[in-house]
């Protein structure tokens, strides 16, 4: 190393490398983990992550690679053009910055570098190898690292190439833009290269990319903002002249053809750019605003991507706060190797909010103080582990039942939580709330009473644009899809205020998404997926269903569409419902792994006879229960339930399904109904519609010629359809005013605006049995005349009524066949009007308790418990063995 001296300062010329930031293999090494593991805030990139359609363009670019890329990068370099405003002409391509960087430091004519330091390192070292000497001129740390304009006015007119960064790396300072064009066009001697690689993180930068000396080469790196670090693309704006000079110093093919597709299509995305800058100066802010608490330590303003810091404590050097964080596997970047620091400074990068208060923690940890709760600052987030799919039906409800029974038997205190649920298959609280009956069966899991906050949206579909939307538990209106998208954003609010108002009182929190997070034509104003993941800070389970086939490109593809900081919240994989020998998995889960990166965490085999809830009808009418009957038993009863087009609470017949002397089948048609014991008509969302529907397929006739020798049970919706008409002064489901039903009980329900939601209890008359469940209906039936009686009471009066045979009745009590002795009742009669004996005792004991035990032990066993539980940081805490 010598030293020489420029304009009365000192210079060094130096040789060797700069140790780089972002050397993940190195930090791991030292931080003993693997690079995954590691935290890096020595590497300065955008912190929301490459832009969101990156992968999917990334699989498409696959099959033109056996072609070679465009020598001229014409498309790339026209939509540089058009993105800064530039003439063509006047753009060169490169691999990454640092190659035109090399490339300016090989411009003839040149006879040294002049270098504003302290800045990035391979400025010095391209200099060197192009033959340069390299002198450095200081900027002042006291005025903020300002560059000195008047030493380098004033410097030897000699031909030079000066180097300067705007903002500087690593400071973050700017430079006076308009003072320095001046300054450019007297020293007409010099050619000025400005590194302007972190100037698209400021929003309204004055800059010089497009309005430039004749003499002045501006660099911009594409690597930094869209955090494409591993294709290495740069941008270099010049002169023409300029610009040609630079292109005969590049070899031919510089950038391949994945980067320059990359690039076209990153410079023409606008709104990932717009949203970046004001990303990260929130984010740059509130960590500058977390690290100016640690005492003994400056942080300096910035206007890029990272802040500059200077340590007065733990003996004036960085050296032992770089070894407490990797210990804790964070790295920050030291920066005594920068040319003008020393070993007080480092850098750390702005990542995201999670990640940006993890090192505040961990920082405060190293200083030994405790920082001030500071409203920008996010808390602690309870553990949450949110279940999503690859699509509906893929088993999510009951995997987080699953894992809401495992918690609880491991000693947690645990609660269930889904932002948004869309069925008709509804549950109402003890207060008369109205939620989802998946969550319902979710919170029993937990043993925990059902609580409108678990579920606090639920839509419940009326025709096929329209839902009624229910918001922590109460009816507040029906909407079409673009009514309840812009509602979204107001009503997500709420679902964040029930959601941190449940989760206080519990250790861990089991979330469950909706469809698929990979819907692309909804993601941009989703509330129940990854943005419900995000506010909770939640690791995400995606779940596959194999027994449809394809599940390995469903997980896949799924993951394709994620953006990189969705895929980071995905701690692995599940292949549900399996029916055969796991090993033969192996292949699948080791490729999987190879093209997504995630590890496939469990397989779960297909259970039979789950005995819980489904959350929606999909099961339902694609006839996907188990015949209930036992195997070649004879002494059945036939029991045919008519498959609605609104159907709601379907699973009011679960519990017939699962007695061993009931088949019930689930029908569409007059010709598929036959001559059943029973007919079951179950409750609609819309009573007029699914009515009409009926009468058109024939339904109802046959419905009423079967009732002279088989029981008809209408439920709710169903008890409105066995009825003489159905009044509807309101218009709540038709205009027309009224609408005559199928007349097999003379009864007439009137629709009313206000909804019944209340837990009831009553007495089944001819059998004497107590019964007891919820109702959720519009509308008041009441009798026309003494032909109608009385089949069930309670305390508030009729819950149901019967024909004068009692053979056609409907109630509107859910629940109503979850008791086992009244259930026994009602399918012993059937027995006895077919000639069959009565079996007198109940054959099933139906209650979710040992099915949920049940089902736990199964995942338990098929789930990697021990990854799941130390993502969530519980390792050491509880004992996952302990079944309490």
């Amino acid at each position: 190393m010598r030293q020489q001296y420029f304009s009365g300062l000192p210079v060094v010329i130096e040789s060797g490398a700069e140790r780089h930031g972002g050397d993940l293999r190195r930090l791991a090494e030292r931080a003993g983990c693997a690079p995954s593991e590691l935290l890096d805030f020595s590497a300065s990139l955008n912190p929301l992550g490459p832009p969101p359609w990156l992968g999917r363009e990334l699989s498409r670019l696959a099959g033109e690679l056996t072609a070679y890329p465009d020598p001229e990068s014409t498309e790339l370099l026209l939509a540089a053009c058009e993105h800064y405003k530039v003439w063509p002409g006047q753009v060169v391509a490169g691999n990454g910055a640092s190659e035109l960087i090399h490339a300016a430091a090989r411009l003839p004519g040149m006879r040294r570098a002049v270098i504003a330091t302290p800045t990035y390192g391979d400025y010095a070292r391209a200099c060197r190898l192009a033959g340069l000497e390299v002198e450095y001129l200081p900027l002042d740390e006291a005025r903020g690292w300002r560059l000195d304009l008047d030493r380098l006015r004033d410097a030897p007119r000699l031909p030079s190439l000066v180097f300067l960064c705007h903002p500087n790396n690593p400071t973050g300072s700017t430079l006076p833009v308009g003072e320095l064009k001046e300054l450019m066009r007297e020293r007409g001697d010099s050619v000025f290269v400005v590194d302007e690689s972190f100037a698209d993180f400021a929003p309204g930068l004055e800059r010089f990319v497009r309005d430039r000396p004749e003499n002045v080469v501006v660099l911009v790196s594409l690597t930094k903002f869209y955090a494409i670090a591993g294709l290495r693309l740069g941008l270099a704006f010049g002169a023409p002249e300029l610009a040609m000079s630079l292109r005969k110093q590049l070899p031919e093919w510089a950038v391949n053809s994945v980067a320059q597709r990359v690039g076209w299509r990153c410079l023409r995305d606008l709104p990932y750019g717009a949203h970046t800058r004001t990303e990260v100066r929130r984010l740059r802010e509130e960590l500058a605003l977390g690290l100016g608490f640690l005492p003994g330590l400056k942080v300096y303003p910035s206007a890029a991507n990272f802040l500059l810091c200077r340590i007065e404590r733990l003996g004036g050097s960085v050296e032992p706060l770089v070894g407490r964080l990797l210990s804790e596997r964070i790295a920050i970047r030291p920066c005594a190797n920068f040319q003008g620091l020393d070993e007080r400074y480092f850098r750390v990068a702005v990542r995201s909010q999670g990640e940006n208060d993890r090192l505040l923690r961990a920082m405060e940890r190293a200083f030994g103080v405790a920082r001030p709760v500071l409203k920008k600052v996010a808390r602690r987030r309870k553990p949450a582990i949110m279940l999503q799919g690859t699509c509906s039906n893929a088993g999510k409800s009951v995997l987080a039942a699953a894992l809401c029974r495992i918690f609880l038997q491991d000693g947690l205190k645990v609660a269930p939580f889904k932002a948004q649920n869309m069925s008709n298959n509804s549950f109402v609280t003890r207060e008369g709330g109205e939620m989802g009956r998946a969550q319902a069966t979710q919170a029993l899991a937990c043993r925990l009473d059902p609580d409108v906050r678990m579920n606090p949206v639920l839509l419940k579909p009326g025709s096929d644009t329209g839902s009624q939307v229910v918001v922590l538990g109460r009816a507040v209106g029906n909407m079409d899809v673009a009514e309840y998208v812009r509602y979204k954003p107001r009503v997500f609010e709420t679902v964040k205020r029930a959601y941190d108002d449940l989760c206080e009182d519990f250790d861990v929190m089991v979330l469950e998404g909706a469809g698929s997070p990979a819907e692309i034509n909804l993601k941009h104003h989703d509330i129940v997926n990854m943005a419900m993941a995000d506010y909770a800070d939640a690791r995400v389970l995606l779940v596959g269903d194999i027994d449809r086939g394809g599940v390995f490109a469903a997980l896949a593809g799924t993951m394709e569409f994620l953006t990189e900081a969705e895929r980071g919240r995905v701690l692995g994989l599940v292949l549900n419902r399996f029916r055969g020998d796991a090993r033969l998995l192996e292949s699948g889960n080791s490729a999987i792994y190879g093209h997504t990166g995630k590890p496939v965490l469990g397989v779960v085999p297909h259970i039979e006879h789950l005995g819980l809830p489904e959350e929606d009808s999909v099961s339902f009418k694609a006839g996907v229960h188990p015949a209930s009957c036992q195997p070649g038993r004879s002494d059945v009863v036939d029991i045919a339930c008519l498959d609605l087009g609104h159907i709601s609470n379907f699973n009011d017949l679960d519990p017939l399904f699962g007695e061993p002397d009931v088949r019930l089948r689930i029908v569409e048609s007059a010709f598929e109904l036959g001559e059943p014991d029973a007919v079951i008509l179950p409750g609609s969302k819309n009573t007029v519609a699914d009515m009409r529907q009926l009468k058109g397929r024939g339904m109802a006739a046959a419905v009423r010629a079967l009732a002279a020798r088989a029981e008809v049970v209408g439920i709710c919706g169903g008890f409105q359809m066995l009825g003489r008409e159905i009044e509807d002064p309101h218009g709540i489901e038709t205009d027309q005013g009224r609408a005559d039903a199928f007349g097999l009980i003379d009864v007439r329900t009137t629709l009313a605006l206000d909804k019944t939601l209340t837990r009831a209890m009553g007495e089944h008359l001819e059998s004497g049995q107590q019964v007891f469940g919820y109702e959720i209906h519009h509308g008041v039936t009441e009798a026309l005349g003494d032909a109608a009686r009385v089949c069930i009471t309670g305390p508030q009066g009729p819950l149901g009524f019967a024909d004068p045979s009692g053979r056609v009745w409907g109630t509107y009590l859910h629940g109503l066949f979850d008791h086992d002795e009244f259930r026994r009742w009602f399918i012993d009669r059937l027995r006895v009007r077919k000639g069959l004996s009565p079996l007198g005792r109940p054959q099933t004991i139906y209650g979710l308790e040992p099915a949920l035990d049940n089902l736990a032990s199964v995942v338990r066993r098929s789930l990697d418990m021990d990854v799941i539980y130390q993502a969530l940081g519980f390792e050491g805490k509880v004992r996952p063995s302990l079944i309490r």
